[in-house]
């Protein structure tokens, strides 16, 4: 597997409207996913109803990786290694492990929350 990783920070953006989000995911390569963490993750602040629904659209528009028990394996791990030095969350680690197991390069704004992950892509700065 080849491509990008788009993190939760990205698409909140872009989901507000921001610019520089809606601009980079306007240019996304056919081969852009987003972890099933990601899904969740976005669906803890929507709202009922026309916000629902249009989150509901756009997550249509993307190929999400599902977590399965090898993605959680290895996000417990990185979560072991790197939370209590690094600060990093259950979530992001189960992102950082989707992203190294499927080889895609991570898009993300949060580049402290992923010290395992080389090859990052910060696509703008807030």
């Amino acid at each position: 597997m080849s491509g990008l990783l788009i993190d939760t920070d990205v698409l909140i953006d872009f989901l507000r409207g921001l610019a520089p989000a809606k601009e980079f995911i306007a240019c996304l390569p056919e081969q852009a996913y987003i972890s099933a963490i990601t899904i969740a993750e976005l669906h803890v602040g929507v709202r009922n109803g026309k916000e629902r629904a249009a989150l509901t659209e756009f997550l249509d528009t993307l190929e999400a990786i599902a977590l399965d028990a090898e993605l959680a394996a290895e996000g417990g791990l990185l979560r072991r290694d790197y939370g209590k030095s690094h600060g990093v969350g259950l979530n992001d680690a189960l992102i950082a492990a989707t992203a190294i197991k499927k080889r895609l390069q991570l898009v993300t704004l949060n580049e402290k929350h992923y010290p395992m992950v080389k090859n990052l892509l910060m696509p703008y700065l807030k």
